[in-house]
């Protein structure tokens, strides 16, 4: 059994897990408008953490959500031989390095906590999140590991934002996925952590069981989703199928859900397919931006929270339906007894993944 807990967000909706869960149960918003952030000075709506310096910020985020961490387990797993630490992101610290963006920052990370093994990089576009947790819980199942460490962290550089406009994809107002007028995604940035073991005993607060999954490339285009959900259909129905839990068992589904109109509606026609469809759903994007490849490390970790607060999220933004198959979108928060939770991602390239995470 691989246990998952010590769930920690920096974002800029506050600095630790509490302040950013008091935030989405609020309902509140970390997308603002930011005058001159895009190409030709345009004025775009992000979800930029302010709070930090720019200068080395992506190292300083790493540093910064292992100590919180830290406070939440046995401080000498970090140490451990049998502890190995992943980082997942799409562009690392492209700002400093552009030619090489993770290793500056990756080893300045390694050594301020004299870490014993060198950290593992996923950047597997934006499913990077979902995919480093699988990995994690690979390594433990095949004994390599007895602990992991999964750090989430993505930036908004230029190279991205502009990327993005080049592309169309970015709204000219906050996300609003699913919605029926949505028009692209709202960019952003964070950084969050969560903790996997062989042992429940390391975490000082109550862990979950970890049901490691899988993910699937459908290889449609190199930016646009499959039109048949191809690849998030093989990835859930290989996820559900190699765990045993039936798509009657789920109580939530923490969806991708960009705000793009391919997108969204990939992963509905997807979750018809898959008969899951009138499970409740969200899409926390509307309360962090994408956060690229922090964005399923930061969802995975409130989906928790979730669960510890048996408190279902309204997907914010959402006001009329904009997909062709309909879903359960959640409206309003409510409380509800949330057991077992599926966690989705896709990304650029036409991969996709997917995990799910119980309660003991």
């Amino acid at each position: 059994m691989i246990f998952i807990g010590a769930e920690e967000i920096i974002s800029p909706l506050g600095q630790n897990i509490e302040e950013n869960f008091q935030a989405v149960c609020e309902n509140r918003s970390g997308i603002s408008l930011i005058p001159h952030a895009g190409f030709n000075d345009d004025s775009m709506h992000l979800s930029k953490i302010t709070a930090i310096s720019d200068r080395n910020k992506f190292e300083m985020l790493l540093i910064n959500i292992l100590e919180k961490v830290l406070k939440q387990i046995d401080p000498e797993i970090a140490l451990s031989k049998k502890t190995i630490t992943i980082v997942s992101s799409t562009k690392g610290d492209l700002d400093r390095n552009i030619s090489s963006p993770f290793t500056d920052s990756i080893n300045a990370f390694a050594r301020h906590f004299q870490l014993a093994n060198e950290p593992v990089v996923v950047s597997n576009a934006c499913i990077s999140g979902v995919l480093a947790i699988n990995v994690a819980g690979n390594f433990i199942k095949a004994g390599m590991y007895d602990h992991a460490i999964v750090l989430g962290c993505d930036l908004i550089s230029n190279f991205v934002l502009f990327g993005f406009q080049s592309l169309f994809a970015v709204s000219n107002a906050p996300c609003a996925p699913f919605d029926a007028d949505r028009n692209g995604i709202t960019l952003g940035e964070g950084c969050s952590a969560v903790v996997l073991s062989n042992s429940k005993e390391i975490f000082k607060k109550t862990a979950f069981q970890l049901y490691t999954g899988t993910s699937a490339n459908d290889a449609n285009h190199i930016s646009g989703p499959s039109r048949t959900g191809e690849g998030l259909f093989r990835s859930v129905k290989k996820t559900l199928e190699q765990n045993h839990i039936s798509g009657n068992e789920i109580d939530f589904i923490s969806a991708h859900g960009t705000a793009t109109v391919f997108n969204d509606e990939m992963e509905a026609i997807a979750f018809d397919r898959l008969e899951i469809n009138e499970k409740p759903l969200n899409s926390l994007k509307g309360y962090f931006g994408h956060t690229l490849g922090a964005a399923g490390v930061i969802e995975t970790a409130i989906s928790m929270q979730m669960m510890r607060n048996n408190l279902l999220v309204k997907s914010l933004g959402f006001k009329e339906s904009g997909t062709s198959k309909t879903l359960n979108i959640a409206t309003e928060n409510k409380s509800s007894e949330l057991n077992t939770i599926l966690k989705t991602a896709s990304g650029f390239g036409g991969c996709n993944a997917s995990l799910v995470i119980r309660k003991l």
